[in-house]
């Protein structure tokens, strides 16, 4: 955590004339997740514009926008609030909205809203009803009842087989570097063949679903996903079927 900090001062230190930060609060690849909040705080000092791709953590984690402290932040609907493909959203601080050129089709009153700032072109009208449906059942769950789920089940899998010698945990234990999503990789298997060969077995033999993941150092990995409908004994079946794998 500390040197996640550390890291990111250093790089705005060395770098005085860059005015624009792109955070990505919980990575896809490993489920990271990053400070932002601390680091957000930390770029305002320096003159740094910030924004925050809240894609995979609106909805697994129990987030205030307004406590991040971002001017700018984007939001992905489909993954954590279960809204269809297709459904997103952004949010620009009313008070920099002036800082942002108006599309060039906006006219009249879309000049004074944040829709005049970004065209969309013709809007999948259809997903976009479905969000107030998707939202009351998240709100109905309640996000930190959710959060709270999610961390649960990703913690009851990785305490089962973090004592495998020739199995990584690539995501972090510190709680706070972490939610639901977690990535593995067993030892000797980088590449993303190696990978994928992983990702089929556990569904072909144990009908579990996976996805590999590219672009992490030292190698592929796999990406373990638990959904608010998982249950407990999903993820003892899915330790088990990584122990017996991990073994062969």
């Amino acid at each position: 955590y500390d040197g996640l900090l550390a890291f990111y001062q250093n790089a705005l230190t060395q770098n005085p004339n860059v005015r624009l930060l792109l955070l990505t609060h919980i990575g896809h690849r490993t489920g990271l997740m990053v400070p932002v909040k601390e680091i957000t705080a930390m770029a305002r000092k320096m003159n740094v514009d910030v924004i925050v791709d809240v894609a995979h953590s609106f909805g697994q984690i129990d987030i205030n926008i307004a406590d991040i402290g971002a001017d700018f932040v984007g939001f992905n609907l489909h993954k954590w609030i279960g809204a269809p493909i297709g459904a997103g959203a952004m949010y620009i601080k009313k008070e920099r909205l002036a800082d942002i050129s108006p599309n060039p089709s906006a006219e009249g009153d879309e000049l004074q809203h944040i829709w005049g700032r970004v065209h969309t072109g013709t809007v999948n009208f259809a997903t976009m009803l479905t969000l107030p449906a998707a939202f009351a059942y998240h709100n109905q769950v309640g996000g930190p009842n959710i959060e709270a789920r999610l961390r649960y089940l990703r913690d009851l899998w990785v305490e089962q087989v973090k004592d495998l010698q020739n199995l990584q945990v690539l995501t972090p234990q510190d709680q706070r570097l972490h939610a639901g999503i977690t990535s593995f990789r067993l030892q000797g298997k980088t590449s993303v063949k190696d990978n994928k060969a992983i990702v089929e077995q556990l569904l072909e033999r144990y009908k579990i679903f996976t996805t590999h993941r590219d672009g992490v150092a030292n190698g592929a990995c796999v990406r373990v996903t638990p959904s608010l409908y998982t249950s407990a004994d999903d993820i003892n079946k899915f330790a088990t079927a990584l122990r017996q794998i991990a073994k062969t």
